[in-house]
């Protein structure tokens, strides 16, 4: 897993919000990347 493959599933509707905020929790984007896929401030 990583930014790429998250952005994408994220764009194409495979992945909610909450899923991209636990890949931050985990490590594995950072809370800039979030709000880049997103759109949305990471909290």
């Amino acid at each position: 897993m990583n930014y790429e493959t998250i952005k994408r599933n994220y764009e194409r509707g495979l992945w909610s919000m909450a899923m991209v905020k636990v890949s931050v929790r985990k490590g594995i984007i950072t809370a800039a990347q979030f709000e880049k896929i997103t759109g949305e401030v990471y909290i």
